[in-house]
Formats: structure tokens, C-alpha cells, sequence
């Protein structure tokens, strides 16, 4: 089974996420526990983590069809000290808002080496970020996202993500999340029929089916190997309906969330009918 939404907005709190995410007929979605563009959020009370839960049950969401997403400061792989311990601090709080919420996830950008690192350097840092937001944390998995390749950011390649996997220590909570239009973007053909294949047989191959544990839905408004992250909406950019419709009969990619992130969320309910319309058998 398919399990398709959004990212929706947590304003007014995070329990109201479940009811927007129910209202715009989707059967996953993403949200920040936090802010997403500060090192600091508020804890999470008892009484609005409680709400949050009753509201999941109420819509029928558990925790393998949510995936928040952390805030967009953190660098696990920074070069700079300072910012690197108040990056794992965030991380850890992240990881700790998750499990006042009784999540399992938590979906992040690897990081950057911002000129100042090697690649496998940094990719090493990235790893070792991880371990140690593990070893103090228990029940939510590291979610690695794929990105475009835009500047320094780290991640583009199946290759440095499976990089991380390898040298992070506890492998039953490190898991990728696969963005269509950064995959589109850092080269890999998904658009095609041909290259939807090829680019599925090199996961498999280089990271393991078995470490996908999402996926975020978007068009790209670039061209093919760009390395520019800019999303479109379903169908409105290079990659095209035939390859979402392609993608959600995919039965590979039964039971995990695929959330959309397009630009407009006005027709997010409609891009979620839309990507249920095409599916020929559940």
C-alpha cells in the first residue's frame, strides 16, 4: 500500500498537524517538531505531545508513515568546530523531540564540507555526528535525504550516502530518504523508463533496498543533472506525470511515507488524489 502526503504545517502546535495532514486526504506526512531555521526549539509538554498521539490514532497515522524533518542549520559535517558541536546539539534535540512524540524517524541533509574538508572527510564527520546522537538516544532512525549537489552539500551520490551507512555503528537505525527531483537533479534518470530502472538496480546495489525508509515527491523545474535543487509541482516540471505514475505502482516501495514538498500547497490535496487516481491496484 501507498502511503502519500505532505509536509504540513505545525502553527499552533504540532498536535495540529495530524488534522491537516487528514484534511488534505493524505495518508502520510512530514512536519518540524521544531523551528526549522533556528538551533533552539521549545520542548515538546506532555500535554501537547499527548495530543499529538490521540490526534495520530483519531486519523489513523502511526509512526512509520511520519517523517519529520530537522532544521535547516544543522551541519553534522562542518569544518568549523563551534558550529559542528551546535549542530550535534540540535540534532540530538531533534532526535529527543521525536521520541517525546513517539516517532521513529527523523529525515535530515547529510551536510557540507563548505570547501574547507575533503569529501570522505566530511563524510566521515557526518558518520560519527550520528553515532553519537545515537549512543544517546534510543528508537528513532537517522534518515540520510539525498540532495541536488548544489555547492558543498554532501549527498548527492549513492556512493556518499552508502559512505555514512557503512561507518555508522547501530545499522537497524540509519535508513535514505530519496527526493525524485534531487535525484533528477544530482543525475540520476528517474524520468525515464530505462533510467527508472537503472537508477532503482544502483540502489539496490550500492546502499540496499532495505535502508529506504521514505520518500519526498517532487517535480524538478531543472533539467536533467542541474545539481540545483528548485521543486516543482506534480507534473509541472522535467521529470513529468508519466514518471509519478510510474513511481506509485512501484510495488518496491510499498508501507513508507512518499511526502510531497512541491512549491504550491494550495493544491497539495489535489496533487495527492491525483498520484491515488493512478495507481491501477492496491
Amino acid at each position: 500500500m501507498k502511503y502519500i502526503g505532505a509536509h504540513v504545517s505545525v502553527a499552533g502546535g504540532v498536535a495540529n498537524a495530524p488534522e491537516r495532514a487528514h484534511a488534505i486526504g493524505a495518508k502520510a506526512f512530514a512536519l518540524f517538531t521544531g523551528s526549522s531555521n533556528r538551533w533552539v526549539s521549545k520542548d515538546i509538554s506532555d500535554i501537547e505531545a499527548a495530543k499529538f498521539k490521540e490526534k495520530c490514532i483519531l486519523y489513523g497515522y502511526t509512526p512509520d508513515v511520519i517523517l519529520p524533518h530537522d532544521n535547516f542549520l544543522i551541519n553534522l559535517g562542518s569544518p568549523d568546530e563551534k558550529k559542528l558541536a551546535m549542530s550535534r546539539k540540535s540534532f540530538l534535540d531533534e532526535m529527543n523531540r521525536c521520541m517525546t512524540l513517539g516517532l521513529t524517524l527523523l529525515n535530515f541533509h547529510p551536510g557540507s564540507h563548505l570547501n574547507e574538508l575533503t569529501e570522505d572527510a566530511c563524510l566521515d564527520r557526518i558518520a560519527e555526528s550520528i553515532n553519537i546522537t545515537l549512543e544517546k538516544t534510543s528508537g528513532v532512525t537517522a534518515v540520510l535525504e539525498n540532495v541536488a549537489g548544489q555547492g558543498s552539500n554532501i549527498g548527492h551520490s549513492f556512493e556518499q550516502l552508502a559512505h555514512i551507512i557503512d561507518r555508522v555503528e547501530d545499522k537497524s537505525r540509519i535508513g535514505v530518504c530519496i527526493d525524485t527531483c534531487h535525484a533528477y537533479s544530482a543525475g540520476y534518470d528517474l524520468a525515464s523508463p530505462q533510467g527508472y530502472d537503472e537508477t532503482w538496480n544502483m540502489f539496490d546495489s550500492i546502499i540496499g533496498r532495505h535502508y529506504l525508509k521514505g520518500m519526498h515527491l517532487n517535480d524538478d523545474k531543472r533539467e536533467l543533472g542541474s545539481r540545483i535543487d528548485r521543486h516543482a509541482s506534480i507534473g509541472q516540471g522535467t521529470m513529468g506525470n508519466q514518471f509519478f505514475s510510474r513511481l506509485v505502482n512501484d510495488p518496491r516501495l510499498d508501507g513508507i511515507p512518499m511526502i510531497l514538498e512541491t512549491p504550491d500547497e494550495e493544491i497539495w490535496d489535489q496533487e495527492i488524489a491525483w498520484l491515488y487516481s493512478q495507481i491501477k491496484s492496491e
